[in-house]
């Protein structure tokens, strides 16, 4: 690989997209300056520092830490930009405006460094165009970077070249966004809005002209555009409201201004009553009323017929909501289009209308038609792209279905199909083993080689695609041990099977074998799988041991869970935890036992046993108290409840971390542990985190024989913490007694201050406390209630 790195950024713009690319550019430990003009009154720097201190509020924050904001510097262009010239990558984000973004090259074009990439954010404006507006030698490194909003959850960036653009240069900038910033890369072509845009906009034009026509409530069409068709829970009219109904106005005009011989063109206009709600200042979610307001708890729609707001109260039909839940989508499909009811035939015209308008655009805006899916997954969080879909429905028998459609006048346009559609991909698929299908080429293109999709062994897959699946060493009912002998194959991995990965029983017994095979034909075993790592025990497994009162039985089911973190910690060989999305509880308590981790930044790890009445026993709670000793040996007072203290709270609140970053924060992971930006990448660092522990000649740790507690007088310090939030009615009588077993758990037990107890002793401490809070009553209403409904019962 490249050793192309970005040390210092600048972000030209503090506007919405700005700052929040300059936040994820912190996040990722590169000090960026966040420019825009100077303020008229007061700090020159006021316009930067109020979009700074911004961040610090929304949610989701922007920010994996809060101190990453620290390493975002305020400027701007009058006094500043003489800083430009230690920068590597400059991302221009103002508003699209041409003949502005030319003035501000000009400025700055005396001050960038002759090694470094100049970059626009523009949505979609020509970047040939935008290019000329530098002098020439600075057009080898200038090119199109088009985050989506919010930069740090959304995985697409859009790369765009002009003639003059260093391909080498963007090569080695796909594989540092990749890797650095975790983002997914497609290389879009220089026209119009790009590709995601292009697509995306024109969708929710279609589902727009297909309301009208159909006379469906905006809350209606929500309902079914939303997670029932694999899109995003905000849809589309929620959607339009996030981005800004004026922005999303502003992006129909660059479509029409610059399509004029597009054969949707006589779409490409917002309709009347959107233009009349930003006339009104109704934005969206920005202005706090659009499509939807939000009138205190209560949801209300904007109804055309009324004229007024109504409340929300979106309804699908029964039979469409039937179709529906269909899993064959081909069957799906059909009766779609079958229907007469109006919901069924907006449905299959908004897929008809895409599927149409992709494939009759996707030579002139992409490369291939994995470019095009993979934009809108990424950019849209579409669960699929429209040729994906497409071809799961049977691509001749859909591809018929649209044409006999379009002859027949029911199409969005009467431009035909492209002879692509009925030719060899009506045999082989738009997207295979040989590639995905490109139009302009009518080839099949393969995945990029770059160095840095070598990192993925699992890359995100396409239907269609194969995958490697790994070589099986031994499995029960809630683990896979196996290898991937073309990778590493004396690292072996076990990966958990159970449904969101819940820790019953046998997964308990599975992690402890597969310890023991790689302790005696292993160097290294790695626990890993897709998302979440792990919600915690099951506890279906415990309400039916507890129906029965067979509390013995819990005894020894906690303390088999507890041997297992102990078979994780004590290892032979090195064991790494490769982390992401939720871990949370049990799965929290065996990631802190491994012996080093690796978490995707969008890991979200926490002990949540409080929300069921519970506490960590896994060994978190014993975990805790061994640290906080440890911590304690290292200063003047040697008082372990410092330590305590912090973690305390965390437990009792049920406080999960809100980023890996934030994991190593509240105690869950340590500072050497690696944060991982691109989650596809958790796996090959894993085995290399294994591999070089492994070589340098690992050792299992000692089991620590003398840890000093906190005791009675910790315990009672951390009640004291919970006396005025009971008082206040802030956490009931259940909450509180729940939290002192937490504090009695982290402080040794009711014991005297400052005794020196072993690990066996912390481990019998949190399994007893846990089993007679598994008899309390109220424990047991939360956990059914949890069961029954998904929500945590506070009683």
């Amino acid at each position: 690989m490249s050793n192309f790195i970005v040390r210092k950024a600048a972000v030209l713009g503090a506007g919405v997209m700005g700052a929040q690319i300059a936040a994820h550019f912190a996040n990722a430990e590169v000090p960026v300056v966040l420019f825009d003009l100077p303020a008229r009154e007061g700090d020159p720097n006021g316009i930067v520092r109020r979009a700074i201190d911004a961040l610090k509020k929304l949610e989701p924050s922007p920010l994996a830490t809060k101190d990453r904001v620290d390493y975002i510097d305020a400027a701007n262009y009058s006094q500043h930009l003489d800083q430009l010239r230690d920068c590597d990558l400059i991302i221009e984000a103002i508003a699209e405006r041409t003949e502005w973004k030319d003035d501000l090259y000009r400025q700055i074009a005396p001050f960038v460094s002759p090694a470094a990439i100049v970059a626009s954010n523009t949505s979609g404006l020509s970047i040939k165009r935008l290019s000329e507006g530098l002098p020439e030698a600075l057009r080898s490194r200038f090119c199109g970077i088009h985050f989506f909003n919010p930069p740090r959850y959304m995985p697409l960036v859009e790369l765009i070249s002009t003639n003059a653009t260093n391909l080498a240069l963007l090569d080695d900038l796909e594989g540092w966004l990749v890797s650095r910033l975790g983002k997914g890369i497609v290389r879009a072509r220089d026209t119009p809005n790009f590709v995601a845009n292009r697509v995306g906009v024109f969708s929710m034009l279609a589902v727009m002209h297909h309301t009208q026509r159909l006379g469906l409530g905006f809350d209606v069409v929500d309902s079914l555009t939303g997670p029932i068709i694999g899109r995003p829970k905000s849809a589309t009219y929620r959607t339009a409201d996030v981005v800004g109904l004026d922005t999303l106005a502003h992006v129909v005009k660059t479509m029409q201004d610059t399509l004029p011989t597009d054969p949707w063109h006589g779409y490409f206009g917002v309709p009347a009553w959107l233009t009349a709600l930003i006339g009104q200042g109704a934005l969206g979610q920005k202005t706090r009323c659009g499509i939807f307001r939000k009138d205190g708890r209560a949801i209300k729609v904007l109804d055309l017929t009324l004229q007024a707001y109504r409340d929300s109260a979106a309804h699908i039909d029964p039979s469409v909501l039937a179709i529906l839940k269909n899993r064959d989508p081909a069957g799906k499909f059909a009766q779609l289009r079958a229907s007469e009811h109006p919901q069924a035939q907006f449905l299959w015209a908004i897929f008809r209308d895409i599927f149409h308008y992709a494939a009759y655009h996707l030579a002139d805006i992409a490369d291939n038609a994995r470019d095009l899916d993979f934009a809108m997954r990424w950019g849209f969080g579409w669960s699929e792209g429209p040729f994906e879909s497409w071809q799961a429905a049977g691509w001749l028998a859909i591809a018929e279905a649209v044409r006999a459609d379009i002859n027949a006048g029911r199409a969005m346009s009467q431009a035909a199909l492209p002879a692509w559609v009925f030719g060899r991909v009506a045999q082989e698929g738009v997207h295979g083993a040989q590639g995905s299908y490109s139009a302009s080429a009518d080839a099949y293109r393969p995945r990029s080689t770059l160095p840095v999709y070598q990192r993925q062994i699992f890359p995100e897959q396409l239907l269609g695609e194969n995958t490697i699946a790994g070589s099986t060493v031994w499995e029960n009912d809630g683990v896979r041990m196996w290898t991937l002998p073309q990778i590493d194959a004396g690292i072996a991995i076990v990966s958990v099977k159970t449904r969101n990965h819940t820790l019953g029983r046998d997964v308990i017994v599975g992690l402890q074998e597969a310890v023991a095979r790689a302790e005696a034909d292993y160097q290294g075993l790695v626990l890993w799988h897709e998302a979440p790592f792990a919600f915690g025990a099951n506890l279906k497994e415990v309400t039916e041991a507890i129906a029965a009162g067979d509390f013995d039985l819990l005894e020894r089911y906690v303390g088999e869970f507890q041997n297992a973190s102990m078979c994780l910690k004590y290892a032979k060989v090195p064991v790494i935890a490769a982390v992401q999305g939720m871990a949370l509880g049990g799965g929290c308590e065996f990631i802190m036992h491994a012996t080093k981790r690796v978490i995707a930044l969008e890991s979200y790890i926490g002990l949540v046993e409080a929300g069921v009445g519970l506490i960590p026993a896994g060994g978190g709670c014993k975990e805790f108290a061994i640290r906080a000793a440890q911590q304690a040996a290292r200063t003047a007072g040697n008082d372990p409840f410092e330590f305590i203290q912090p973690v305390f709270m965390t437990i009792a609140m049920a406080t999960v971390s809100k980023s890996g970053a934030q994991a190593r924060e509240l105690g869950f992971a340590v500072d050497t542990d690696r944060i991982v930006f691109n989650a596809h990448e958790l796996l090959y660092v894993a085995l290399r985190e294994a591999r070089a522990l492994a070589e340098a000649g690992y050792y299992p740790r000692l089991s620590p024989r003398a840890i000093k507690v906190a005791g009675r007088t910790g315990i009672a310090n951390c009640v004291m913490l919970l006396a005025n939030m009971k008082e206040g009615g802030m956490i009931s009588a259940h909450d509180y007694a729940v939290a002192k077993a937490a504090a009695t758990a982290l402080c040794g037990g009711d014991i005297e201050t400052g005794s020196l107890v072993d690990e066996q002793w912390l481990l019998t401490v949190e399994r007893k406390l846990f089993v007679e809070l598994l008899k309390n009553p109220k424990t047991q209403q939360r956990i059914q209630h949890l069961l029954e409904t998904g929500k945590p019962l506070r009683n």
